[in-house]
């Protein structure tokens, strides 16, 4: 008896400590023109490389429940044309490419729940 009670003892630690660290529950879809998150928790950092070329939007959509967010999107090493730091509300943006190339969305989570999607929309 006292095994049993040592043993669920044990799993009942171990399943509380690893949900104290959670860094990431949730879904995460991404390619070269789409990255969408839906998450429970998020307390790290995701990226998505999306390929845009000039005169593209890159659309942003932000659902915050809990927590908050900051966002920067950026081309290699120069200076970013979209970043926002401690997002708590929900909002919609469009970011305008000037020109072609390869940019990194950068999502950071504290203690967050909701929701991001970046689409690149092709200038027609």
């Amino acid at each position: 008896m006292k095994k049993i009670l040592l043993i669920v003892c044990t799993l009942a630690l171990m399943v509380s400590l690893t949900a104290c660290d959670s860094k990431f529950d949730g879904s995460r879809i991404g390619n070269d023109s789409e990255f969408i998150m839906e998450y429970r928790v998020l307390n790290t950092t995701d990226t998505q490389d999306l390929i845009a070329e000039s005169g593209d939007i890159i659309s942003g959509n932000i659902i915050v429940n809990k927590g908050s967010l900051s966002i920067k999107i950026q081309k290699d090493d120069e200076e970013p044309i979209y970043e926002n730091n401690g997002i708590s509300v929900s909002n919609e943006f469009d970011v305008e490419i000037n020109e072609s190339g390869t940019y990194t969305v950068s999502v950071t989570g504290e203690k967050a729940k909701g929701s991001v999607s970046f689409t690149v929309v092709t200038n027609q």
